[in-house]
């Protein structure tokens, strides 16, 4: 008998969804996490810097939100009753950059950044009760909850680019719609997996890996990342929308929670 440790479901994700290079996974589910490698350790004041998985030479970036799933099934519910055919085609009917409004959404308090409670803001930045639509709440709720994410890899010293994919998975990885506001705010190309259940495959994956160190199977084991399904890709605008967009977002938690921008 031989003992190995382990790892749990979010390393295990980032094994079975064969991250390299750049590549950045996106985990939707009731919380929303993201993760990737690193070549070298970066300290963070909130998150995790972890071992790779699947290379002890390597690191491994793991930020959490709690509001994720749950806060927009809460608005989808408020707006359309709960359809999300329409509420796709309220998202859909808005233009990128959501006319200047901008929303947060922590309806729970949060980890990163560290808010509870609802923000919503005009083009002008003004504090602002309610937005003018549904269609706009619910694209201020998606474009928040992402420009958000992409804050928070950069800070990792992570530039997305065209060198660059997000890897989704979760429940809301099934939302075409949601998955190109996450093109056009990354700017990169988005995939899901050809299979389900990334978590099992990876911890699958890293046991044949242990298995193949001792000498006990002399197949190279080897994970790619040839089983991706290409879902969208940005619109050739997007930087000019959303870089002013990220830099407003860091200026609105700054200003919420002073410090950590």
């Amino acid at each position: 008998c031989k003992m190995f440790a382990f790892t749990g479901d979010n390393p295990s994700s980032l094994a079975g969804m064969c991250l390299s290079g750049n590549d950045i996974g996106v985990s939707l589910g009731t919380s929303d996490t993201v993760f990737m490698k690193l070549k070298q350790p970066i300290p963070l004041s909130e998150g995790h810097i972890l071992i790779c998985p699947v290379s002890c030479e390597q690191y491994m970036a793991l930020i959490c939100n709690k509001n994720g799933s749950l806060t927009r099934e809460r608005i989808n519910q408020m707006h359309t009753g709960g359809s999300w055919t329409e509420f796709n085609k309220l998202l859909d009917s808005t233009p990128r950059g959501n006319f200047g409004y901008i929303g947060l959404y922590y309806d729970v308090e949060e980890i990163v950044p560290n808010l509870e409670g609802i923000y919503r803001y005009d083009k002008a930045g003004n504090s602002i009760e309610k937005f003018p639509s549904a269609e706009i709440e619910i694209r201020a709720l998606i474009e928040g909850q992402f420009l958000a994410k992409r804050a928070m890899i950069e800070d990792l010293n992570i530039i997305c680019g065209e060198n660059t994919k997000v890897i989704v998975t979760g429940g809301a990885s099934v939302n075409d719609s949601i998955l190109q506001v996450i093109s056009d705010i990354f700017a990169t190309p988005v995939y899901k997996l050809a299979y389900a259940n990334s978590a099992a495959f990876g911890a699958a994956y890293r046991a044949a890996d242990c298995m193949a160190s001792c000498g006990e199977n002399n197949e190279d084991i080897v994970a790619d990342n040839t089983n991706l399904i290409f879902v969208c890709k940005p619109f050739e605008d997007c930087r000019q929308i959303y870089d002013p967009m990220v830099t407003r977002f860091r200026e609105i938690v700054g200003n919420l929670q002073p410090r950590r921008y």
